[in-house]
């Protein structure tokens, strides 16, 4: 390992958890785990998809990723929830990929995005799910991301429409409104995000890490991430760095 830091096993909420001395050493661990599975699914049925999120704690495992020798030509890659702006958009998350792992021989994947040219989320959604479809599922790869208040993908715990992309099965996708950010978005619906192979949790810092724990720790599940874990076939794998 590259950046020399120590990688331990244990587990969280009852799920395994990676951790790390430091962040750089999670995203290089987090990139070959993945790179593993991609490599897999290739041999097996001559294509791999995955799905990646946004933000900024993502960005050194993406980058570490697309370094990684790879048939990018046979990955699928597309997104666990977008913001509704053109991908040119700082905002986006497709441009995100774009400038992290979309780069040198991984620019040969093919990134579906979940953004079309319409006045809204609700306007696309149709467009959009119609792109999804091209992505073979279930997913290789899901790498889910946590925010402060316990979301996941576009999944907020204020979202009007939560209960809906939480419970929906007519849609792989779902259009939502969170009062507490400032631009709508489209999300993957949580059967959806466990449609898929292996699921990866990636978070850093010990502030996430509290909010995780007590998420996992409260009864009845309040946080979304909770609900999508509890939910997912065979769990999840937590990585985690201060």
């Amino acid at each position: 390992m590259a950046e020399n830091g120590k990688v331990g096993h244990a587990t969280l909420g009852g799920y395994p958890l990676v951790t790390a001395d430091t962040a750089a050493a999670l995203a290089e661990r987090l990139a070959e785990d993945v790179h593993a599975r991609l490599g897999t699914a290739i041999e097996t049925r001559g294509v791999a998809s995955m799905v990646v999120s946004g933000g900024s704690t993502p960005k050194p495992f993406l980058e570490r990723l697309g370094a990684l020798a790879l048939d990018w030509s046979r990955v699928r890659v597309t997104l666990a929830d977008e913001r509704w702006v053109p991908h040119e958009h700082p905002d986006s998350n497709a441009a995100l990929v774009h400038g992290t792992l979309l780069r040198g021989a991984a620019a040969e994947a093919r990134l579906v995005g979940l953004y079309a040219d319409a006045p809204s989320p609700e306007a696309g959604l149709e467009t959009v799910a119609a792109g999804l479809a091209e992505v073979p599922r279930p997913f290789d790869v899901v790498v889910l991301g946590m925010g402060g208040d316990g979301h996941t993908a576009s999944l907020f715990p204020d979202a009007p429409e939560l209960e809906h992309a939480m419970t929906t099965h007519d849609s792989p996708l779902a259009a939502v409104h969170p009062p507490s950010v400032t631009q709508a978005r489209i999300t993957l619906t949580r059967a959806a995000l466990i449609d898929s192979a292996a699921r990866f949790l990636h978070v850093t810092g010990a502030d996430k890490r509290e909010v995780l724990e007590q998420a996992l720790a409260d009864e009845p599940r309040l946080a979304p991430i909770a609900r999508v874990l509890d939910e997912a076939p065979d769990g999840v794998t937590i990585y985690w760095a201060p």
